[in-house]
């Protein structure tokens, strides 16, 4: 008969240091195309146009166009398919949810001093859901390598003394030696000698190959900006605005690694495991905006605007249980529990994502419709956590790594009567330099409009496509699967005038 121990090990420490990687920075330095249902299904593109409460958080100048005040809300579906190829294993989630994704109103006001030069000034304050984190993620397949080689990563270099509880007390504990400790107490690593002095490990994972893996991660939150916003119209032709955005996010992510082996040894040795981490992660953000629109002509706009980085300041808690099944050929014991309960919360950190610029056309035929192009460019390697020190190597490795990326959104609106037709285009390039841990983003849009006089409503259809690369880990077992991410959303919104 085969030996089986059962270990299930469950552990809240309080760690002094960071386990933050490139892709927590990079879940709120992207965003996605979120706004009014107009502003999506033009594909964004409206830095030359404004007009529109979501063109505010493009250009700030563009609420200075409006020549009434007016009140929105928009409410959208948001649907996520994740497509996974893992090995050659492949499957499939889907994901949906109903938010109100938008809200704001815009004053306008008129100058009627002619000699201030001054025509008319504007003051809004808008509401969007710059990414919405509602997603889930499925991977399942054969690979060679071990999470044991995860575990021994962290735990080579700590002293079996603090791997095995034996020094250490509440509060002192970091990262890299809690995943020894959980390595060492689930007994999916040995020391190499018995001694306190120890500091090299070895996987106790029955060997031979041949693991099989599954993971299922699940997310739900939220990056959202409050936009508070002037701007001002001088003579004909020039237009001036500035943000001041506050920035909030509440995330959580469950994952839950599942990995086991049919392989036997004399030994005794994990056959199977499952690994939890459950991650809350909330905080605040400040950035502003600077932006102004020319009417070089009637029908021409050129827009120039500046959004400057955001900087956060995040805080983290950490759940983690791991629970192990060993085995051998010489017979069954007992399961034996390891079950000591210590909180884990991260000390608050902070994160500075990346500027942007971004360069605007538009063409108005008359009261007919228009067409309008942007271009952005966001320098990602400028990504920073900090306190530095406690961020070193993730910082080198986010300068290294990521890039310089480009960003083109095409949109087209034509007017019959009081309907109003719109298609846009939106291309968005990969934040890393390999082009290929994130692919390019491919989108396209489309909507229309009804206006009623002072009431208005519009409705948008958006899809988007890209692939990535899903790691399992940040650091020893770093196998990936291949994600291909599909997102159809639709966006009603309803807009008064006052």
């Amino acid at each position: 008969m085969k030996k089986i121990f059962l270990t299930a090990l469950v552990c809240l420490i309080y760690t002094t240091n960071q386990a933050q990687d490139i892709s927590d920075a990079l879940r709120y330095a992207q965003t996605d195309l979120n706004g009014t249902a107009r502003f999506r299904a033009m594909g964004g593109a409206f830095g030359a146009i404004g007009g529109d409460l979501s063109s505010i958080s493009v250009n700030p100048a563009g609420s200075a166009i409006f020549n009434n005040n007016l009140v929105g809300v928009t409410l959208t579906n948001y649907n996520v398919k994740n497509n996974s190829n893992y090995y050659g294993s492949k499957s499939s989630t889907n994901n949906s949810k109903f938010d109100i994704n938008q809200g704001g109103a815009v004053f306008v006001f008129e100058n009627r001093d002619e000699k201030s030069g001054w025509k008319k000034l504007a003051l809004s304050a808008n509401y969007d859901s710059s990414r919405n984190l509602d997603n889930s993620l499925h991977s399942a397949g054969t690979n060679q390598n071990s999470i044991a080689n995860y575990f021994t990563s962290y735990a080579n270099g700590i002293p079996l003394s603090v791997a095995s509880g034996n020094d250490f007390g509440y509060g002192s504990l970091y990262f890299n030696e809690q995943q020894a400790y959980f390595g060492y107490q689930g007994f999916i690593i040995n020391p190499a000698t018995n001694t306190d002095a120890n500091t090299t490990y070895y996987s106790n994972v029955a060997p031979g190959g041949n693991y099989f893996q599954d993971i299922a991660t699940e997310t739900s939150g939220y990056n959202s900006k409050l936009s508070f916003n002037a701007a001002g119209q001088y003579g004909e032709k020039l237009f001036i605005g500035i943000n001041l955005n506050s920035h909030f996010t509440d995330f959580r992510k469950s994952t839950s690694f599942f990995e086991s082996n049919g392989n036997t040894t004399s030994n005794v040795a994990v056959n199977r495991l499952r690994f939890n981490n459950e991650l809350y992660t909330y905080g605040q953000g400040f950035s502003f905006q600077i932006g102004t629109i020319f009417k070089a002509t009637k029908e021409f706009r050129l827009g120039l605007a500046y959004e400057s980085p955001t900087w956060y300041k995040l805080n983290d808690e950490l759940t983690q249980t791991l629970a192990s099944v060993r085995s051998s050929t010489s017979g069954e014991l007992p399961s034996t529990i390891v079950n000591p309960q210590i909180t884990n919360v991260f000390e608050p950190y902070t994160l500075r994502t990346p500027g942007k610029y971004t360069g605007s056309l538009s063409y108005v035929f008359g009261k007919r419709g228009l067409l309008s192009v942007d271009y952005a460019m966001k320098y990602y390697s400028n990504t920073k956590y900090g306190p530095n020190q406690d961020f070193t190597n993730t910082n080198s490795a986010l300068s290294n790594l990521l890039d310089k990326t480009s960003e083109i959104r095409v949109g087209g609106e034509y007017k019959i009567q009081k309907v109003s037709l719109r298609a846009g285009y939106r291309w968005e390039e990969s934040p890393f330099k390999n082009q290929k841990t994130i692919g390019d983003l491919t989108g396209y849009s489309s909507g229309i409009g009804y206006n009623f006089g002072d009431t208005k409503v519009d409705l948008s259809y958006s899809y988007a496509k890209r692939f990535y690369d899903n790691a399992f880990f940040s650091q020893g077992l770093t196998d990936y699967s291949r994600i291909e991410a599909i997102t159809n959303n639709v966006s009603l919104t309803v807009l008064f005038q006052l």
